[in-house]
């Protein structure tokens, strides 16, 4: 899925959550987990600016990188690819996100927010990247596989996830319904 969807999915799940929790609604809570819901199809592009800045590389090619599609990526040093490659399995990882969860678990709820965005991120792009637009290595150490859904960048795909978007925002904006008064007990019978 693209970067803007990612931070807007996340976005509406902290909306939603803040019905029942309104921490989740807290501003420095709702930065931090649309970052981490960014952050692994941002990452990447570290290497890549690093070989721009300081190799040989120009603002230029980190632009076709960023918006490349399969094929079509600029000719990297090794040791670029290599570190894009690897911050890119490694973030879209279920093992090391999983790890990560474990060792932040004593922090309990908040930590736990923040990181249900990146594991957001990362359950919507195993189903929304094919065999032929970068695969996503979910197991990735153990495995490099990655399952084959439905591209993101389909054109009738796109449109149906924002104005699903959309549509709930929409929902969202409208106020809870009210529940009514619990019974404070069983009246006297005269």
């Amino acid at each position: 899925m693209d970067i803007l969807a990612h931070g807007l999915w996340a976005g509406l799940g902290l909306r939603w959550l803040a019905r029942k929790r309104p921490a989740a609604a807290r501003p420095g809570i709702v930065a931090a987990t649309v970052a981490a819901a960014v952050l692994p199809d941002l990452a990447h592009l570290l290497p890549v600016i690093a070989w721009a800045m300081f190799d040989g590389g120009s603002a230029a090619e980190v632009w076709r990188y960023a918006f490349a599609v399969p094929g079509t990526e600029p000719d990297l040093p090794a040791w670029a690819a290599a570190w894009s490659h690897h911050v890119h399995c490694a973030l879209h990882s279920a093992p090391v996100a999983g790890a990560a969860t474990l060792l932040l678990w004593r922090w309990r709820a908040l930590p736990g927010l923040v990181l249900a965005g990146w594991w957001s991120h990362i359950v919507i792009d195993v189903f929304t990247h094919s065999a032929e637009y970068y695969a996503v290595p979910v197991l990735y150490p153990l495995s490099y596989q990655g399952f084959d859904g439905l591209a993101w960048n389909t054109p009738w795909f796109l449109g149906l996830n924002y104005l699903t978007l959309a549509i709930c925002a929409m929902v969202l904006r409208r106020p809870p319904a009210a529940t009514p008064p619990a019974p404070s007990g069983c009246k006297e019978l005269d």
